[in-house]
């Protein structure tokens, strides 16, 4: 496993001009990612298989009628375009959190086993339940998550629990679980089928319905990451500097894998496993913003949502009339970039 070294403490306190000109800065990139979002959520509404005019895009926004170019704008791009921002948040705070927890910047929310757990608890709904609705996955999703984060935890040392501990018992409980999962469906050709698209990662059967189950569990995950910050902050300087600094570490720990699960369970049971939009987003801002998780974690909310739908977009224009599911793009897209930071950060071996 690799693990980043220590962050690096300024000798010298930074003088308040140019404090003011890097708050400015950050405010100014977050404003500009946030119009950087508007377009990629218009481009996702407006392309796709049959590309839109903005006119047509507009009316079926707000004076639809039924037609069927407004019905493919408010029935079906609108609730995918909605779910993809949900979702894009809720994995990209996920990593922020997750990197933070672990002092490990190439981390990812699947490193604690909470994507594993919610896929099994799917499968295993689907294969000897019977569920068949995406709105119904949505339970399963968040017993899973929730059942193997309270076993990492445990496993990890409860209270005694270390970024290490909990790292390596999330990576055993991952590969245990996803073991589990491609068992299940080998054995079961009918559950096989119904989860083909939905185990790559997929927006494409998104809708109101899902996007109702779902929010109200990113939301509470969102203001829980918010809330977290400054104790994570602390903590990047080790435990010893952050229990000095009055952080509680074990009830930061605790809020911050019930962040990740809620907002992990509910973006898994929407839309599938998607990787590496929790690993690529919080790490490449890092670099803009510094490691100062109030600000990491909106950049991380702006920017993850683009990211995911902009390789929806693309997965929808490059196999035409047909479609590459989001999933795939990223890992496409993820796999050469976890690559190229491996080879440049600096590690050391655990």
């Amino acid at each position: 496993m690799l693990v980043d070294s220590p962050p690096e403490q300024s000798a010298e306190p930074i003088p308040p001009a140019a404090s003011r000109k890097r708050r400015t800065l950050r405010a100014a990139g977050l404003l500009l990612s946030l119009g950087i979002l508007l377009l990629v959520c218009t481009a996702s509404i407006a392309i796709g298989a049959k590309p839109l005019p903005l006119g047509d895009v507009w009316h079926g926004l707000f004076h639809d009628s039924g037609t069927g170019d407004d019905v493919i704008v408010a029935d079906v791009r609108l609730p995918r375009t909605v779910l993809g921002l949900l979702v894009g948040i809720a994995l990209g705070l996920a990593g922020a959190v997750m990197q933070a927890l672990t002092r490990n910047p190439l981390a990812e929310p699947g490193l604690l086993g909470v994507n594993a757990g919610a896929a099994a608890a799917v499968v295993s709904a689907i294969s000897f339940l019977g569920v068949t609705s995406i709105t119904g996955y949505v339970w399963f999703a968040f017993l899973g998550a929730g059942v193997v984060s309270a076993v990492v935890y445990v496993l990890g040392g409860s209270r005694g629990a270390t970024p290490v501990r909990l790292a390596l018992a999330g990576t055993a409980a991952t590969a245990a679980l996803f073991g589990y999962v491609n068992a299940v469906q080998l054995l079961d050709s009918a559950a096989l089928d119904r989860l083909r698209f939905w185990t790559v990662g997929s927006l494409a059967s998104a809708d109101m319905a899902t996007v109702g189950k779902v929010w109200p569990f990113i939301a509470v995950g969102v203001l829980l990451a918010l809330l977290i910050a400054r104790p994570l902050n602390a903590m990047a300087m080790g435990d010893d500097t952050a229990r000095a600094l009055g952080a509680r570490l074990t009830r930061t720990r605790v809020l911050a894998m019930l962040s990740v699960t809620l907002l992990c369970g509910a973006a898994t049971a929407a839309c599938g496993p998607i990787v590496f939009i929790g690993l690529m987003v919080p790490h490449l801002v890092r670099g803009f913003t510094g490691p100062d998780m109030r600000w990491i974690l909106p950049y991380a909310a702006v920017l993850s949502p683009v990211l995911l739908l902009g390789a929806d977009v693309v997965g929808r224009v490059v196999a035409r009339p047909s479609e590459l599911q989001v999933g795939i793009v990223t890992a496409l897209i993820g796999g050469p970039v976890f690559i190229q930071l491996v080879r440049r950060k600096r590690m050391a071996q655990l």
